[in-house]
């Protein structure tokens, strides 16, 4: 098929209006990112203020990440239809509307089956503006140049994760300081203000789009491609069984701390998570020697069964009677250090892998999968905390860390260079 991004000779992120879009497309993903954090710790302490269960709670969220499905697959063959520009822009205005459903509506609107709506406008407006951004990293990165490219990806990644992580700290403070709905119609604004910016901003076209893009094409048949994908799914939905509902929950309703202690602790967590990832270059040594030192299939394992570790110790430490509290924060941050560098590896390697004249595609079809993980922690999270708590949270997730390190086996032990690399494309 055509190139959704054009051939192009060698380019790195610092070419005049090439880096002026790839700034504009970060910063619209970053202001989305901070208020897609904030949003998910509004809503998750709203509705468990006013009772809710945690099965309740978890149902908030499920069409949220059902979205982030079916927006992932539809998405990538959009973008190579339309052009990434189009699905940047689309992301930021739905946001807002998903936002303004929230602060608008009068309280007897506010109950679950809206919500639950209003959240899956949200879950395609994220995913369609990191669909976009991640793409744009691949279109500006030089031919062959994959340190290059796992720097970038790198400190976009974790970039991202911490300002969610910031939105966790900002969602709380709103809360507190305004209410929920005015707190939605404040972030609808902010969100509104990065839309006009961006749209004002930016010029020419990120890659080439190519309206003979067909829609079964989203599939990969590209074997690394699909493995790293099978992988992600058990590698977040490990990560998500017991940190979106299990954790907050346990920690608010067990252990007693206010939701403003909760979310601090859970921004200061991310935070710190994306700091991790965007240093995972450094961080992440290369098994063997190669010409760039980029980590390779066979880290990708190693980090996962690591980190399998953790989860499994705070079970054995919560089912010895230790404090809990001192179980949690002490198994929390090794758990975020592993995890962090394990999701920089599976984003660089995704890059890596994907192919060329269809970026968008394949990394719509891999955010898909991650998608599918989310989805599937977020349901586990809220059954099992409900019926057993979060140590049952916990067992489950180091069998899903362990499932996606062995799967990770059957990724390439090297990551195949790819062509033809797009660039982010200007007026002539």
């Amino acid at each position: 098929m055509a190139s959704d991004a054009a051939a192009a000779p060698d380019a790195t992120p610092g070419a005049g209006g090439e880096i002026r879009n790839y700034i504009l497309v970060t910063a619209a993903y970053w202001a989305d990112t901070l208020i897609d954090g904030a949003t998910r710790t509004l809503v998750l302490f709203y509705f468990d203020r006013l009772g809710y269960t945690p099965l309740q709670v978890a149902s908030l969220f499920v069409l949220y990440e059902i979205a982030g499905v079916l927006t992932n697959l539809v998405g990538g063959w959009l973008a190579a239809r339309v052009g990434l520009k189009i699905t940047l822009f689309l992301g930021l205005a739905v946001q807002v509307l998903a936002l303004m459903m929230l602060g608008l509506a009068p309280a007897s609107l506010l109950v679950v089956p809206y919500v639950m709506a209003s959240q899956a406008f949200s879950g395609i407006a994220k995913d369609l503006t990191k669909m976009s951004s991640k793409s744009a990293v691949k279109l500006v990165v030089a031919e062959g140049d994959q340190s290059g490219l796992y720097r970038w990806v790198a400190i976009l990644t974790g970039s991202k994760n911490a300002l969610k992580g910031v939105g966790f700290f900002l969602g709380g403070l709103l809360l507190t300081l305004f209410g929920f709905q005015a707190a939605a119609l404040a972030m609808a604004a902010f969100v509104m203000l990065a839309l006009l910016v961006t749209t004002s901003l930016m010029h020419g076209h990120l890659g080439h789009p190519d309206r003979s893009a067909k829609f079964t094409q989203m599939f990969s048949n590209n074997r690394a491609v699909n493995v790293l994908a099978a992988a992600r799914i058990f590698l977040f939905a490990a990560r998500d069984v017991w940190f979106v509902v299990g954790l907050p929950f346990f920690m608010y309703s067990e252990l007693h701390w206010s939701f403003w202690a909760v979310g601090s602790l859970l921004a200061v967590w991310v935070i710190g998570y994306g700091g991790v990832q965007a240093l995972a270059p450094r961080l992440v040594r290369r098994t063997g020697k190669g010409p760039d030192g980029e980590p390779d299939g066979r880290r990708a394992v190693g980090l996962a069964l690591g980190v399998a570790l953790c989860p499994a110790a705070m079970a054995v430490a919560l089912k010895a009677g230790v404090d809990p509290t001192f179980a949690i924060v002490a198994g929390l941050v090794p758990f975020g250090v592993a995890f962090a560098m394990n999701s920089a590896v599976h984003s660089y390697l995704i890059l890596a892998y994907a192919d060329s004249d269809k970026v968008a595609m394949n990394v719509g079809f891999y955010y898909m999968a991650n998608a599918i993980g989310r989805l599937a922690g977020t349901i586990l999270s809220g059954l099992l905390y409900q019926w057993h708590g979060l140590t049952a949270c916990l067992w489950v997730s180091t069998g899903l860390l362990l499932a996606a390190g062995l799967i990770s086996l059957l990724l390439p032990a090297r990551a195949e260079r790819s062509t033809r690399p797009g660039r982010l494309s200007q007026p002539a």
